[in-house]
């Protein structure tokens, strides 16, 4: 089961825990510049590793099941 706190990096030496569902918020309003991506076990860095859109609706057919 996934944690709902996650690793954040505020700044180059101000790193804390957030709850999940503030994550997306941090991204847009540039309040953190990395983020633990756990089931990676790597680090996140904002405008250089791949995130998901936090605001474009997915435009493909639908794949689960009805």
């Amino acid at each position: 089961m996934a944690s709902s706190y996650i690793n954040v990096r505020y700044t180059r030496e101000n790193y804390g825990l957030t709850p999940r569902k503030f994550l997306g918020e941090l991204i847009v309003t540039n309040k953190i510049i990395q983020f633990y991506r756990e089931s990676e076990k790597k680090w996140v860095t904002l405008g250089i590793d791949p995130i998901r859109s936090m605001n474009s609706a997915y435009k493909g057919l639908e794949r689960r099941a009805h």
